[in-house]
């Protein structure tokens, strides 16, 4: 890939970046949103066949069905498996016992959390964090911590947790946005004091209560996480997550970093979470959405027909994962669009021709009506757009 020089030609901000996919966790949160036994072992093996680093399968205490779930998603990926854990006793050994390679524990450390949600102090909090760390470090398996509502914690406090944890001896610590209250440059900063303060590698998870999810995401691994965790489509807890097919692009696209991610299956696996969670897919969604690689604008659509780099990022392409660009009709269609879809329909128009059609198009188009290829061709045909000559040179 080709980085276009001017104001953002910088690649050299990121050096490591690893993806932990919390769509069977966090996602499976969604209101409204139950994955099934075999949506989840579908879900898992796309998204380990796709290269995914860590899975966070689910909460393995929370029903027998989860811990199944769990337990042959460890056993049929050959990826990275996390299980999710409360610093309770009980949570820990269901998760130790169903055979993940990394145990998530977490607890909460704000205040407003630690008052109004668990009824515990903060020494309760730190006791039991230390202890859980300790406990999986024992049994031999890898193990994260995180501090939950980080970002409305008490730095002091934070730092603290963080010290004792890693004193514990935790493989990672997780910086959670828990309400997704972070702004980047606030982000960034924050997760550089907690990389000052541990040796275990950080990682982060970011919510988009206010739309800033991929890009504290990415503030992180500028300050120094080696992974964010993201979930597809962005789904997850009120507003969602860091969407997985945003984060991983914008790392190998605008970071030029290679995550490693097989990305010509971004697109497949974005619709099958669709399919799955029953959360349509916005058509702006970045990536993923259905107008992400479209165009309308007759300038814009000009412009593509001659070099797609001239409207698209140029270092994203529709192949890049798995879509298709499309060029559609309608109010603000222009000539080069339907010049462009008549000869791929067959027809062979004159530059005349060609603007009684684009007319029609954006007649109809004006109404909110959609121009499809039916249409086009009932509008080529009222017009006389004949196909024979096109037929002729081709033979």
């Amino acid at each position: 890939m080709e980085f276009f020089q001017g104001t953002l030609d910088s690649t050299s901000e990121i050096d490591e970046a690893r993806i932990f996919d919390t769509t069977l966790r966090d996602g499976e949160q969604s209101p409204g949103t139950s994955f099934s036994y075999e949506d989840k072992r579908e879900i898992a093996a796309l998204l380990d066949e796709m290269g995914t680093h860590v899975i966070e399968a689910g909460f393995p205490v929370n029903s027998d069905a989860e811990f199944e779930a769990v337990r042959d998603i460890a056993a049929s990926t050959s990826t990275t498996v996390c299980g999710l854990a409360r610093v309770v006793e009980a949570d820990v050994e269901a998760a130790l016992e169903s055979g993940v390679e990394l145990v998530h524990v977490f607890v909460s450390t704000s205040d407003v959390q630690l008052q109004d949600s668990m009824h515990a102090t903060r020494e309760d909090a730190l006791e039991r964090a230390v202890t859980s760390v300790e406990r999986v470090k024992e049994a031999g398996v890898e193990v994260m911590f995180s501090p939950m509502d980080a970002t409305r914690t008490d730095e002091s406090f934070l730092i603290e947790v963080v010290e004792a944890v890693s004193e514990a001896g935790t493989d990672w610590i997780n910086i959670p946005d828990t309400t997704g209250v972070a702004t980047p440059g606030r982000f960034q900063q924050l997760v550089g004091t907690v990389v000052e303060h541990t040796d275990a590698r950080v990682d982060v998870h970011t919510h988009d209560d206010f739309g800033l999810a991929t890009a504290n995401a990415l503030s992180g691994y500028e300050a120094g996480a080696a992974q964010s965790q993201v979930s597809v489509n962005g789904i997850g807890e009120r507003a969602g997550n860091a969407a997985y097919e945003e984060v991983v692009m914008a790392l190998e696209s605008l970071y030029d970093v290679d995550t490693g991610i097989d990305t010509t299956r971004i697109t497949e696996l974005s619709r099958l979470i669709e399919e799955k969670s029953s959360i349509a897919i916005p058509g702006n969604k970045p990536v993923v959405g259905g107008n992400a690689f479209a165009h309308e604008s007759g300038i814009h659509a000009a412009g593509v027909i001659e070099n797609a780099d001239t409207f698209e990022p140029g270092v994203m392409t529709p192949e890049m994962v798995g879509a298709e660009r499309e060029l559609v009709l309608g109010k603000h269609t222009g000539t080069h669009s339907v010049r462009e879809r008549l000869a791929e329909a067959g027809y062979d128009p004159t530059d005349e021709e060609v603007r009684q059609v684009t007319r029609r198009v954006k007649d109809y188009g004006a109404e909110k009506r959609q121009v499809t290829l039916d249409v086009l061709e009932r509008f080529a045909d009222e017009v006389g757009v004949d196909r024979t000559r096109l037929e002729e040179v081709s033979a």
